[in-house]
């Protein structure tokens, strides 16, 4: 691939190729700019989240996964060993909910990994409420594709960099916070490419192949960026009435 290439060019070709490998989703297809889809080899890069430091010596500290195809996986073996979790519901839609697997029989953890199930079991947490909480060790989220330096672009809609910033914004991540992303190999570009200055870069890309780390020591801390939220789909979202009041703002 061409470094001369635009992020939508990138993900024109690298969805040709991921069509080779993914696994349909009952409602969106192939159609790979309404979902995050799963692949063939996903369940190996869930043993490798798994195996991250950020994940095992946690402590107290939080977990935040996406609502992706390609998570699905992950949010089983979560469940089967007991670490509750934060997630979005599609869209953001309706927020954050947390699922914690004491609260779901084992005849159910395969349906409770599913969003169906996710809605099932999980509890809505408004943001005063997830403000409480512990800061999050780990985040893990999907993509359409990811760069060498950690550029993650999705399907164009922006929804981890966003909810990102709404943690951040909370006090719900600091320098410790790690960032992964699920892709499959085809999925990740050999380029240095820019990142826009609401873009979340990642500490780690896991494939089915590899794990990869990229130092993003120089991160800066995460912000809504208010300016650019009037006229997108975030505008009128639950969260960012909450998020404005919490912080004693007005309405947009």
């Amino acid at each position: 691939m061409s470094s001369a290439l635009s992020t939508d060019q990138y993900r024109e070709q690298i969805w040709a190729e991921l069509a080779k490998v993914a696994r349909p989703d009952s409602r969106f297809h192939w159609d790979f700019s309404s979902f995050i889809c799963d692949f063939v080899g996903s369940e190996k890069c869930s043993d490798r989240v798994l195996e991250l430091d950020a994940l095992k010596n946690r402590g107290n500290r939080q977990v935040f996964i996406t609502p992706d195809n390609c998570l699905e996986d992950l949010r089983y073996k979560l469940i089967q060993r007991g670490i509750p979790f934060v997630m979005t519901t599609y869209g953001i839609v309706r927020g954050f909910y947390r699922l914690d697997p004491a609260t779901i029989p084992a005849s159910d953890h395969h349906y409770a990994a599913t969003l169906d199930g996710f809605d099932r079991y999980a509890v809505a947490m408004p943001l005063a409420e997830l403000q409480k909480g512990e800061k999050f060790a780990l985040l893990v989220t999907g993509g359409s594709a990811v760069s060498n330096n950690g550029v993650r672009f999705g399907k164009g809609h922006g929804y981890f960099d966003f909810e990102w910033a709404v943690l951040s914004e909370l006090g719900l991540t600091d320098s410790s916070s790690v960032v992964a992303d699920v892709v499959h190999d085809c999925q990740f570009v050999n380029e240095i490419m820019p990142a826009e200055k609401h873009d979340v870069v990642v500490d780690w890309v896991v494939t089915p192949t590899q794990v990869m780390h990229i130092d993003q020591s120089s991160r800066q801390s995460g912000r809504v960026f208010w300016e650019l939220v009037p006229g997108t789909e975030f505008e009128h979202l639950g969260i960012v009435a909450e998020l404005r009041a919490i912080q004693n703002l007005g309405p947009l």
